[in-house]
């Protein structure tokens, strides 16, 4: 295990229901992995009672957990950005609030950073040594959307939309000031903008159990995401965005509230 403080950065929309329980799981997990951490609660302007679940758990929580909030809905990329904005932490996992991935498995995230002496090491559905179990048309889908992807940006990566990420902070306090996808496509573009840089990305096999019956992924969705994509090829391989882009930190378009624990561990 790499030395440090960990921030798991955890996005949020619509999550009332499971929230506490994942919340509260996730806490468990860490502490019980020996980790010295901060889990940080993202609501993306929630419809439901997301914030509300999410603050009122703090009365059980500890104080290195921190819940963040903004009224309107921009997109799961934007909320891995503000919780990374305000990250005290060396490492940054980006873990999906629903638990289709367990963070339990963080251990072989960093071992893998650890022996291969990787910047990034991303979870990977199509890992040959991966156990899922999602929708078939989920796992069409994936493949179907590596091989644009490797076609695209020659990016040494099976998989790019697994929710469950570790970064060296200071590789994303780099890369976010030039992202500029907010959605669904921000994974890829935040990899893209890492690996122009030089930077190292590895797989990591995961264990991943499909929570919901209907995904959330829209056509909709499916079309914004391709758009994305090739927004993000034409600034990488035409305009050479990234190349003159400065790494200032931008700022949030909206107002952001925050609440942290109380409770002493």
């Amino acid at each position: 295990m790499l030395g440090g403080k960990i921030s798991v950065v955890m996005p949020a929309f619509n999550e009332a229901e499971n929230i506490v329980k994942n919340l509260r799981e996730t806490v468990d997990t860490l502490t019980q992995l020996g980790y010295d951490f901060e889990v940080i609660v993202v609501d993306d302007g929630s419809g439901d009672d997301t914030w509300m679940a999410a603050t009122g758990s703090l009365l059980d929580h500890h104080s290195n957990v921190r819940v963040l909030r903004y009224d309107q809905n921009e997109g799961k990329g934007n909320a891995v950005m503000r919780g990374t904005a305000v990250a005290t932490g060396d490492y940054i996992v980006f873990l999906d609030a629903d638990m289709d991935l367990h963070p339990a498995q963080l251990p072989v995230l960093f071992d893998i950073m650890l022996n291969e002496d990787a910047d990034i090491v991303i979870g990977s559905k199509l890992h040959p040594g991966s156990r899922v179990n999602y929708p078939r048309s989920r796992r069409i889908a994936t493949t179907a959307y590596y091989g644009l992807v490797r076609r695209l940006f020659g990016l040494p990566l099976r998989d790019t939309q697994t929710g469950l990420k570790l970064f060296k902070a200071q590789v994303l306090r780099r890369v976010f000031p030039k992202v500029l996808v907010k959605r669904f496509a921000a994974d890829i573009e935040v990899l893209v903008v890492a690996h122009s840089l030089g930077y190292k990305i590895c797989e990591a096999p995961v264990t991943l159990v499909f929570q919901r019956r209907f995904g959330r992924i829209k056509p909709s969705d499916v079309f914004m995401i391709f758009k994305d994509t090739l927004a993000i090829f034409y600034r990488l391989k035409i305009l050479r965005y990234y190349d003159s882009i400065s790494e200032e930190w931008p700022a949030p378009r909206q107002p952001i509230r925050e609440l942290v624990g109380t409770k002493s561990r």
